[in-house]
This record gives structure tokens, sequence and C-alpha cells, in this order.
């Protein structure tokens, strides 16, 4: 890159941190540091969602889609949306009066409201043990890109690079800067791809001749996906909008349950099809690239890792400036999601987890500096899980399939069957998250030689366990309430 570039993206990273630093001096209490006092707006919420739910990871990840399969994986967010409309239909009235009511800061308390404390407790390990990896897929995301765009700089160093800067502005900043950084990160985004990335990217390549002689057919093509794949991430995208802690923050952020829907209808359709198709619009135009011979040391598209085609693309393309502008536009998706993930492990940690061990309540100003450094010690842990890690794609959706199979029933239980019991909810948690990590590390292997289909997601067999654990025991319970009941009658 050219020192102009590194002017610009420095100038940018400075500002994200000032940010950080203007809500650092704001914020007076734990409720603004984690919910930004309650009371943002619609479209600052809307545009903070689709930042963090599409961020970096599937910005990355959507590029990768579009080097393999071309506008077909475009689909992959189209599950994004229906999740959405579903959670704003069903999910935000409940839990909107609720987070206002009882002062919320955190998804699990739903559970402590509806179950108990035992069942919040467990709810929050597996919230934030699935959001400390997700947010490791962002440092990851950001690292790809950089270490892709910037020659001199290998990945592990982005990883300390990236992960330092946006561990830095949401520890000091809270929610509320993570916010008001989310939407100018996500309009640099948008600008950045509509008026430099795919134009720039589609001239480079030799536009639509070019991509439709060097691409296959099924690349044009909105079929070439297999019913499994859209099943696969159906299961495991669409539930993460009913238990997805960022998403609940940001419920409990707004002023009222009508900007709380506005949010998620705004951030619906910016999710698909706007940055659907110009994720895997620009993944199509780095494999016409690769396969073209543009990438230097790169003579076979086949054997380059997908997630890296878009980063080299713009590093192959883009002139002295627009390179900084871009690159600051990706990192923004990057931070966008990452920071978010980041402000939800550590609202679990310290409010789900570390609350129930406390004999005394915090002062507001130690509870306040508790939730900044147990940021801190998060983000630091996800840089270091970052490093072992290698797809971004493939650690977000571990991360989700782990929090979905171990949340998602109990979550439909508490607000759609009266019957609904404590233990149940507890164990059908447990199990369902158990199971969808021991079938991921054994790909689908049980013992004794038993082999599940590898066509379905491990996701969808935690989450079959967890609903069938449910309503057996919550049956159960239920009626053995009933004969003690008639027993001391």
């Amino acid at each position: 890159m050219h020192i102009i570039d590194y002017v610009i993206f420095f100038v940018y990273m400075l500002a994200m941190l000032g940010v950080g630093v203007y809500f650092f001096k704001k914020n007076k209490t734990a409720e603004d540091f984690y919910v930004s006092g309650r009371t943002m707006s619609s479209w600052h919420i809307g545009l903070s969602v689709v930042a963090t739910d599409v961020g970096g990871g599937f910005s990355i990840g959507l590029g990768g889609l579009g080097f393999t399969m071309g506008l077909s994986g475009s689909w992959m967010l189209f599950t994004g949306v229906l999740g959405a409309w579903l959670s704003a239909v069903f999910l935000i009235p409940t839990i909107s009066r609720l987070g206002h009511q009882h002062k919320f800061f955190t998804f699990p308390q739903i559970f402590s409201h509806f179950y108990n404390g035992k069942v919040a407790f467990l709810a929050g390990i597996i919230s934030a043990i699935g959001y400390v990896g997700f947010t490791s897929s962002q440092v990851l995301a950001g690292a790809k890109l950089a270490s892709a765009t910037i020659p001199e700089l290998d990945i592990q160093t982005a990883l300390i690079v990236m992960g330092v800067i946006a561990v830095a502005y949401t520890s000091i900043g809270g929610l509320k800067a993570v916010i008001y950084t989310d939407t100018v990160q996500w309009l640099i985004l948008i600008g950045g791809l509509v008026f430099i990335g795919i134009p720039v990217a589609y001239n480079a390549v030799g536009g639509y001749d070019a991509i439709k002689s060097t691409l296959a057919p099924e690349y044009l093509s909105m079929s070439n996906v297999s019913v499994y794949q859209i099943i696969n991430w159906s299961v495991t995208i669409i539930p993460i909008w009913f238990v997805g802690m960022t998403l609940y923050q940001r419920i409990y952020a707004s002023k009222g349950e009508k900007e709380a829907k506005k949010a998620w209808l705004i951030a619906g359709v910016f999710e698909w099809p706007i940055m659907a198709f110009m994720g895997v619009i620009l993944g199509m135009l780095a494999k016409v690239a690769a396969t073209q011979g543009m990438f230097e040391g790169i003579t076979d598209a086949a054997t380059m890792d997908s997630e890296m085609g878009l980063p080299v693309l713009l590093a192959t393309i883009l002139p002295v400036g627009l390179m900084g502008l871009m690159l600051s536009s990706y990192f923004s998706a990057i931070l966008s999601t990452a920071d978010s993930c980041l402000m939800a492990a550590s609202g679990n940690i310290v409010t789900d987890i570390m609350a129930k061990f406390s004999k005394k309540a915090l002062t507001h100003k130690k509870e306040l500096q508790l939730s900044q450094i147990v940021t801190l010690l998060v983000g630091l842990f996800a840089i270091l899980l970052a490093s072992q890690m290698q797809n971004v794609l493939e650690l977000m959706l571990y991360s989700y399939a782990f929090m979905v199979s171990g949340l998602f029933i109990p979550v439909l239980g508490a607000l759609f069957w009266k019957k609904s019991h404590p233990v149940a909810a507890f164990w059908s948690m447990l199990s369902g998250g158990a199971v969808t990590i021991l079938l991921i590390i054994t790909k689908n292997e049980l013992p004794l030689g038993i082999r599940l289909s590898k066509n379905l997601d491990a996701n969808i067999y935690g989450i079959s366990i967890s609903l069938i654990l449910f309503i057996l025991l919550s049956i159960y319970h239920n009626n053995k309430q009933l004969q003690n009941g008639l027993q001391n009658n």
C-alpha cells in the first residue's frame, strides 16, 4: 500500500478510538455501558443490528461463498432476514416490555424471569462461550484482510493490531460507542462497496462478458445450492435472532417496542438483498480475477483460500487513496461485529455469571469499572483463540450452532408454552450444546461406529435432542407437581 493509504487508514482507526474515549467520559453506570441508557432511536439500532449481524465475518465469508458457488451464496443471508422478521413479530413485544420493566441488561436474565437463577446461570455460560468464539471470528476476518492487503504484515501481527483496536474502544466506550461507531462503519462499508469496490473490480476483470466466459454457468444461477445447505443455514441462523445477546441488548437499548420493531425491519432489508448480493458479487469477481491470473503468485484459483480472494482482489485492483478508503470500509464491518460480540460476552460474564457469586451489590462506579476490565480480558482471550483458527465462516457458524442448540428451545418454551419447566430448560440446554460440540469434534460420528448424515449440521441433531428432552421433562415434572398437589389435598 502507498503511504497515502496508510494515512487514511490510520486516521480512521484513531477516529474509532476517539469515539470510545468520548463515551468513556459519558458513561456513568452499567446501564449506560451495556444498554445505552435505553434511549436509542430505530435507525441507529437498525444499522447497528445489520452491521453487527453481517459485519466483517459475513462480509469476508460471503466473499468466500461467491468465490466458490456464485450468486446462490446470497441465500445464506436470506435466512437471516426470515429470522429478523420472525423475531420482530413474536419476540420483541414480550422482551421489550420485560426489559424496560425489570431493567434487564442481558439475554439470560429472561431465563431468570421465566425459569430460575440456575437456568439463567447456565444460559450465561453458553452465551458467553459462543460470543467469545464469535468475537474471535471477527478478529480473524480482520487479520485475513489486513495480511492480504498489506504485504509487510503477517497474519499473527494483524490479529494483534486488529484485536487491540476493537478491544480498546469497546472496553472504554460501552454499547453507546458501539452503536454510534456501527452506524458510521456501516455507512462507510456500503459507500465503499457501491462506489468503489464493485465498480472498480467489475471494470478490472473485463465486465459481464469476461465474467460469463470465465465462470461456470451455475455461478450466475440462484439454484446452485442444495436443499441440505438451505436447511443447515436456516437451522443455524434463524434461531440466533431469538437467542443472540447482541440483539437483546439492542432491544433493551431501544426507546420502546415500536422503535425496536422498526429497527429489525430496517436491518432485514439491508441484509437481503443489499448486502447479500454485494458480498457474493465481489467474491465472484475475485474468482474471475484469480482465474485470469491477475493475482501475483497465484496460478491456480482452485488452490486459493476462497476467503482470501476478496481481500487479494482489493489489494490488486485499487489505486492509491481508494485502497485506504476500501480497507477502512471492510475494517469498519469487522469492528462493528467484533465490538458488539465483545460487549455481549462481557455482559454475560459480569451480569449472569460473576454476579451470582457476589455477596454484596456493587456501586454504579465499581460495576462500571468491573465491566470495562472484564471486556478487556475477554477481548484478549478472543485474540488468542483467533490465532489458533483458520476459517472465518466456519468459526462463526460453530459459535452460532453452539448457542442455538443450547438456548433456542428453552426460549420458545418460555415464550409460548405454559407447561415449560425449569428442570427441563436446564437439561435441554446442557444436552443440546453438548451434543452439538461433540458432533462437531467427531464430524457426526458416534461411538460403536454409528455415523450420522454428514449433509446435516451437528446443530440440527443438538436442537432435536434439546427439544425432545425439554418436552418430556416438562411433562414429567408438571405431572409430578400435579400428583403431589393432589396428595397434599
